[in-house]
């Protein structure tokens, strides 16, 4: 056997997995061949998508449900050591000791735990290390030095027998934080970008620590309901009757008698050992009411052994917050804390409470990993607000006060003026772009306050009259004081139902709500606030595959997509440097006034606007009013500018147009049209060139729309990228038609050939390469698939017979 002319699965088949075998590695549990762990990332064309191609591991080995080792295999005209760059690589994004190359003829050992000589090493076949030998280095490059934190890494993943288990970024998140709490680490943040799944990921942290025993009892904070409801029902769901949600004390007025009711009294019994995870709500564990004592002091301090706190960049995160008592109340506990956006101020420091986070995962990995939607951005300029607006002499409100004379903007629209026509403008643009789009695309609108959200509902309905006529709830304002909007909240976001179909809002939704299948985002409100931006963002990153939800867009009617020049847009989180002796304080108190980050009310989790006081003038009756919002129509309101923008994953603007994208990404792969045209004539099969452009981010369905659906795909790149003529599909077929190319066959493959052409010329070179287009119609006539290929020899000369047929369609006229 000459091993220089097997394939690289042969090398791993013959050699690699009897290498592993033989130093007892188990073939069913501890070896994973071929294992991919991204998804591919999702390129955007239109309303069109194409995934690139996933990042693949040639081996993964595993210590029960631990990676602790990769290997990159190569054919053996490589050397032993060509694969362990791509390893390494691999090694570094799943937190992975150790990293092997190999050939066939051994195997190179890069040994990330050690830090002389010892770092590469080669081993022949027989040599390659036992089970036991590379969990001790995955405890050593992971610092489990005590048997209690062995016992924890070990304990399984809870599987409920579907097969679902944590993806890569999820695992890493989950071992590391279990391995600092065994390393007695008891402060912990991740933050990790909204859709990669927090709360699955919180619930196999407590699942291992729980089942480890290592915490026994254990308490997941949020600070809406619906945080709690969604957790309850979702993956919490699997604990059982081992699970509690903790209420609020109430008064009790039956009998014209107040009564405490306490959580003993409602059958919550906090003795009671039968419950070991307990839910509750911020506000559910405090109280205002006087004379009452917060519900959370029904536990003694030490009751809960592990606290874990979601989206706690919000009130937890504050020192004089309310909320941080509940923590600072059971601080002997373990606190994990879970965010999108970790929250650092002059106020307010997650960092300064938890420490480092011990595992960050990004939007921009999210995306380039295919597990988040990318996204377009639309931005719509209005006169009024890039010109602004002055009112003219002697204008009134709709009341018929005086508008003060000076020049309106943004900043001010739907704050202290409101203009009838520019909100019925934006309702008008959002509809067109649906229209467009799907008029059935889940859309949030964020609107600056709740009496905007409600102005924004009433010009969509007028704008959708006849779909609202069909049924009201096509467009619903949900905002936290409409009690009707809250309760189609879950029919919003649920991707079942159809309706709502448009959400009008200004803060309910901008945190903690799944929206899966939400395709347009609509910002009609000042942002100003990092953290907001990424949360508002995040309510369209979500994938799901099942409802084609693979992108979003953002309409962008206040410019709040500058926010993507922030360099915190994706980068780690924003520490406020501590002032000094020489910091001009006047300063500071005049920069508080315009701080971004949102005050948030603890108890109904509303932003609070907090506007730089007015400076009060002396009038002649000493009188000062305070500036209430007016609303004026009758303003000439228009587009200025409307453009689309695509956004790569850096968050960079793709300006250039959908041919010149496609070529700049041909003619990378390959430089002239001869290169193209020798790889393309030598393929076996056309469909490999295919997927590979696609896979480069090529959107074929595009092209094709843009350039002309009946020309074959490699007219199609020829005349793109190389500016040559192009032929339909009809034509090419016609020229070999006209060369009596199948005089060669025998008659009854001569008439499969000539089907086969005729299938090309319908649907492209793709259909006649795959032999499973001999079972279906018109082929069913010439009998079955093995008896067509009979007609021919055998199946390798049928597919040589399709190889020639392929050259005849590409011979140059």
């Amino acid at each position: 056997m000459n091993k220089k002319s097997l394939s690289e699965r042969d090398i791993c088949t013959k050699f690699i997995t009897p290498a592993l075998v033989e130093a007892g590695w188990d073939l069913q549990k501890q070896i994973l061949e071929e294992v991919f762990f991204t998804d591919g990332k999702i390129y955007v064309r239109g309303k069109l998508t194409s995934r690139g191609e996933r990042k693949r591991a040639d081996y993964i080995l595993y210590y029960q449900d631990n990676p602790v080792a990769v290997i990159e295999a190569k054919d053996n005209k490589h050397a032993i050591r060509s694969g362990i760059q791509q390893a390494l690589g691999y090694a570094t994004i799943l937190d992975i000791p150790c990293v092997f190359s190999s050939n066939g003829d051994g195997f190179l050992f890069h040994d990330r735990t050690a830090s002389d000589s010892s770092i590469e090493t080669e081993l022949s076949l027989d040599e390659f290390p036992s089970p036991e030998l590379i969990w001790e280095k995955y405890k050593k490059y992971k610092g489990i030095v005590t048997p209690i934190g062995e016992t924890i890494a070990l304990q399984k993943y809870f599987s409920d027998g579907s097969g679902r288990k944590p993806r890569y970024y999820q695992q890493i998140a989950i071992n590391r934080t279990v391995e600092a709490i065994a390393n007695g680490q008891n402060r912990i943040i991740l933050v990790m970008a909204t859709g990669t799944g927090k709360t699955y990921t919180a619930f196999q942290i407590i699942f291992r620590l729980w089942k480890s025993r290592a915490k026994k009892r254990i308490l997941f904070l949020a600070d809406r309901t619906a945080l709690i409801d969604q957790t309850r029902k979702g993956d919490f769901k699997h604990f059982k009757d081992k699970m509690t949600v903790i209420k609020k004390k109430v008064i009790s007025h039956s009998n014209g008698k107040e009564e405490l009711i306490s959580n003993q009294k409602r059958g919550i019994d906090t003795s009671d050992k039968a419950y070991e995870v307990f839910l509750g709500l911020y506000q559910g564990l405090t109280n205002n009411e006087p004379g009452i004592e917060d519900a959370y002091k029904d536990f003694s301090p030490d009751f809960f052994d592990l606290i874990v706190i979601d989206e706690c960049h919000r009130g937890s995160s504050k020192e004089d917050s309310a909320w941080r008592e509940i923590l600072t109340y059971f601080n002997q506990a373990t606190h994990i804390g879970l965010t999108a956006t970790p929250k650092e101020t002059k106020e307010t420091s997650n960092t300064e409470y938890f420490g480092e986070a011990v595992y960050t995962y990004t939007l921009k990995q999210g995306i380039d990993d295919g597990f988040l939607a990318p996204y377009k951005v639309i931005r719509v300029a209005l006169n009024v607000d890039t010109e602004g607006y002055r009112p003219e002499q002697g204008k009134t409100d709709k009341e018929g006060n005086d508008i003060e004379d000076r020049i309106y903007n943004r900043k001010d629209f739907d704050r202290t003026l409101v203009i009838d026509e520019r909100t019925d403008v934006i309702a008008k643009k959002v509809t067109e772009y649906l229209t467009g789009l799907d008029r059935f695309a889940k859309t949030i609108i964020f609107c600056s306050d709740i009496d905007h959200a409600e102005r924004m509902r009433n010009a969509i309905a007028r704008h959708n009259a006849d779909l609202v006529a069909d049924n009201y709830k096509y467009v619903m304002q949900i905002t936290g004081d409409n009690e009707e909007g809250k309760r189609e909240l879950d029919n919003f976001i649920n991707p079942e139902e159809k309706y709502p179909v448009i959400a009008t809002t200004s803060e309910l939704m901008t945190t903690g709500v799944d929206a899966q299948t939400c395709k347009v985002i609509v910002l009609d409100t000042n942002i100003n606030s990092m953290t907001k931006f990424k949360q508002i963002v995040g309510r369209g990153t979500r994938i799901n595959e099942e409802f084609n939800k693979l992108y979003f867009t953002i309409l962008d009617f206040r410019n709040a997509t500058d926010n993507f020049a922030d360099p915190a847009f994706d980068g780690d989180p924003i520490v406020v440097k501590p002032t000094t002796e020489d910091t001009d304080l006047e300063t500071i108190i005049d920069e508080e006034y315009i701080d971004p980050d949102p005050i948030v009310d603890e108890l109904t989790g509303e932003e609070i606007i907090i506007e730089k006081p007015e400076v009060r003038e002396p009038s002649s009756d000493g009188d000062y009013k305070k500036r209430v919002k007016q609303y004026v129509n009758g303003v000439d309101v228009s587009v200025l500018v409307s453009r689309e923008l695509y956004f790569d994953s850096n968050g960079k603007p793709i300006t250039i147009s959908l041919k010149d994208y496609t070529k700049q990404i041909i003619k990378g792969k390959y430089a002239s049209l001869d290169d193209f045209l020798l790889t393309w004539n030598e393929a076996d099969k056309k469909q490999a060139i295919i997927q590979e452009l696609q896979d480069q981010g090529v959107m074929v369905e595009a092209l094709y729309d843009a350039v002309d659906r009946e020309l074959d795909l490699f007219d199609l790149i020829c005349h793109v990228a190389y500016e040559q003529q192009p032929l339909t599909r009809k034509e090419r077929a016609n020229n070999v038609k006209k060369r009596n190319y199948f005089t060669k066959y025998e008659e009854q493959a001569r008439k499969v050939l000539e089907t086969l052409l005729d299938k090309y010329a319908d649907e492209g070179v793709e259909n006649i390469e795959n032999i499973n287009v001999l079972r279906v119609r018109p082929f069913d006539v010439f009998g079955s698939p093995t008896e067509i290929i009979s007609r021919f020899g055998d199946k390798e000369q049928y597919l040589e017979a399709i190889r020639d047929l392929e050259t005849e369609l590409y011979r140059k006229v």
